[in-house]
């Protein structure tokens, strides 16, 4: 089917209590692996573009990969590009036919994050997608700390922007390789006290199994983003199949020996937040 936009599965899942989980990609192989789980599981996916994968391939070969995914996908497909930090960036990947672009100007005032957050939100809508913005900064593990999102900011962040999407900082963090971090949960029903607006964690490898199921089942976080446990599942199977014929140089038969694995981890990570 046709990719569908950010709002497009967000807004059911709003209605419905639970998670569309946004996948982090870096290549081909894990895209079609997330494809393939998200149709074994029955559930629509978000591939996402983020800047370490834009610095491999450019925009342009990553929506044309993402259409021809999702025109062949019998589930809903997002197209997302994750951390624009510009509004050429945001503009560029919506020329290459993505559905939703996430601008992040957590680093920047609350005054200037709000407006350039609506005039990407603004041209993300006439182009007939959907935008994500971050209020509150998420921080890295082994990096920058994290700032804690303030719940009256995000009120007036999501009122003014007119995002599609609300991504907070409640505790997570990206790059964690352990679901021990645990999230801030009265941060985060004190911000749904005062938004309507879908949120977002991102960092959601970090995030333990007990509480992807309170996310899903009990919040207004309709998005989490995953990426480091599934490219750690992709390295272990990538040094598996390496290890398994050590004279194999044919890099499409040891490629292909990482499909199953990674199909494996990732629909145990879609089946956690149904």
């Amino acid at each position: 089917m046709p990719l569908v936009t950010l709002s497009d599965v967000l807004r059911p899942a709003l209605t419905n209590r639970t998670c569309v989980v946004g996948l982090v990609t870096l290549g081909w192989e894990d895209m079609r692996a997330y494809v393939a789980a998200a149709e074994a599981e029955g559930v629509p996916v978000i591939l996402q573009a983020g800047p370490s994968c834009r610095a491999h391939t450019p925009l342009s070969v990553l929506g044309a990969m993402f259409r021809h995914l999702g025109d062949a996908a019998g589930v809903p497909v997002v197209a997302h590009l994750d951390h624009g930090y510009t509004r050429d960036e945001c503009r560029i990947a919506l020329d290459c036919g993505f559905t939703s672009v996430m601008f992040d100007g957590s680093r920047s005032p609350l005054a200037q994050n709000i407006d350039d957050t609506a005039a990407i939100a603004e041209m993300a809508h006439a182009a007939g997608a959907s935008c994500e913005g971050e209020i509150g900064f998420v921080g890295y593990a082994g990096g920058d700390t994290s700032a804690g999102t303030d719940p009256e900011q995000a009120a007036i962040f999501a009122r003014d922007t007119g995002v599609d999407a609300l991504a907070v900082s409640v505790g997570n963090v990206h790059l964690q390789q352990h679901p021990d971090g645990g999230l801030d949960m009265d941060r985060l029903r004190a911000i749904e006290a005062v938004t309507d607006v879908p949120l977002v964690i991102h960092g959601g490898s970090g995030v333990p199994p007990a509480q992807r199921r309170t996310l899903a089942q009990d919040t207004k976080v309709c998005k989490v983003n995953i990426g480091t446990e599934l490219r750690m599942a992709f390295g272990d199977a990538l040094r598996a199949a390496v290890a398994a014929d050590p004279a194999r140089f044919d890099r499409v038969a040891i490629l292909r020996d990482t499909h199953d694995p990674l199909v494996a981890a990732t629909r145990a990570v879609l089946r956690a937040f149904r």
